[in-house]
């Protein structure tokens, strides 16, 4: 945490971007010139970019099916890659899922002992679990779960291919969720209806989860709200984060409650949703979006931020991807350049490239010319 002040960049101060200096001392930033002075002309300094929601740790634990030996390993070179995109708080979405493999319950368990006594070196990390619905027999567990390592954020899932087993077919792509969960297509099949039938005890199963967790001060969400009706449910038992909403009723209905909604940040560099559902773009300018999630692609905040910025300018594109997560996260400490708070900050240089990302004082990454002067 070496003081430092950063000259002669643009900043983007809470209420706008211009010229000045930049000062850091002991983790925070300051209102006073501190230590060594970086030339920073030609670059651009923007608050460090809080991921709300990202799976894309995945890849770096197991590069290979199976390949899950090091986990700790695995989280530093997450550590690397959200460095390098400006990400200075992150969300880590895992899943407690039927799904099994990465997403079982027991490797969820695994995960959040590995993250407990992991050094992030500066980069605030958290835990999500993301809790498939249908797991009747695993709420006991899971609760334990959550109060056991203190995860601050739960969101419901339900990825159960309802529609298929209503009418008796073979869920898509079932053979290779199959292999990929170490069960034969077979045994699958039979999971899924297993778990199809008990939908009627999930809505007063959830409810009572609900209430425990909230009752431990967990932050609650729903996953792919598709409409107005589904997301008041969700309101009712205390999930007041609307994540990925599929259509524009479901965003209105969060934003008329009061909710706040999180996006894709990859739906929007894509230019539209893969998968048919709203665009995220399109409803970040009708301003109904609090947050854009990195989701599975750590780049994609950055980039969409500054896509949308040519819309809707720096300010507000900006809005979605530092000070509105950390907002929904209650964090009030970061999000912003105002002396006092967390000094996490992210650098581009002239071609719009991360030069230098700073979290809680401490460089976590460097580049290229940045680095430079960085080090001159």
């Amino acid at each position: 945490m070496t003081p430092l002040t950063l000259r002669g960049a643009k900043v983007l101060w809470p209420d706008g971007m211009d010229a000045g200096d930049v000062h850091l001392s002991g983790g925070l930033l300051s209102d006073l010139p501190q230590g060594k002075a970086v030339d920073l002309s030609g670059h651009r300094i923007l608050p460090g970019i809080v991921d709300i929601h990202g799976d894309g740790f995945e890849r770096h634990l197991a590069p290979r099916r199976g390949a899950m030996r090091d986990l700790g390993t695995g989280l530093q070179s997450t550590m690397a890659e959200l460095a390098a995109n400006g990400i200075t708080t992150a969300v880590l979405a895992q899943f407690w899922s039927w799904e099994g493999g990465m997403r079982a319950p027991e490797f969820a368990l695994r995960f959040l002992k590995v993250l407990e006594a992991f050094d992030s070196g500066g980069t605030t990390l958290y835990p999500q679990l993301r809790f498939e619905t249908h797991l009747l027999d695993q709420y006991e567990e899971f609760a334990a779960a959550v109060a056991r390592f203190k995860v601050p954020y739960v969101v419901f899932n339900d990825h159960v291919p309802h529609s298929a087993l209503d009418k008796g077919k073979r869920p898509p792509r079932m053979t290779g969720q199959a292999l990929k969960s170490g069960r034969s297509p077979e045994a699958h099949l039979a999971l899924l209806q297993g778990l199809h039938a008990r939908t009627d005890e999930v809505p007063q199963a959830v409810m009572a989860l609900a209430a425990r967790l909230s009752a431990l001060g967990v932050r609650l969400g729903s996953h792919d709200d598709a409409t107005a009706d589904g997301r008041a449910f969700w309101r009712g038992v205390g999930a007041e984060v609307s994540e990925f909403p599929e259509t524009a009723e479901a965003a209105q209905a969060a934003r008329a409650g009061g909710d706040a909604v999180v996006l894709g940040a990859p739906n929007v560099v894509r230019g539209g949703s893969h998968s048919g559902h709203v665009s995220a773009a399109d409803l970040v300018r009708q301003g109904l979006c609090d947050a854009l999630a990195s989701d599975y692609h750590y780049p994609a905040p950055r980039q969409a931020a500054l896509m949308l910025a040519e819309s809707i300018g720096l300010s507000k594109a900006w809005g979605v991807v530092s000070p509105g997560p950390a907002q929904v996260l209650g964090l009030t400490d970061r999000g912003v350049i105002r002396p006092g708070l967390r000094a996490d900050l992210m650098v581009l240089d002239g071609q719009d490239r991360v030069g230098a990302t700073i979290a809680g004082g401490r460089i976590t990454y460097l580049a290229g010319e940045t680095a430079e002067r960085f080090i001159a």
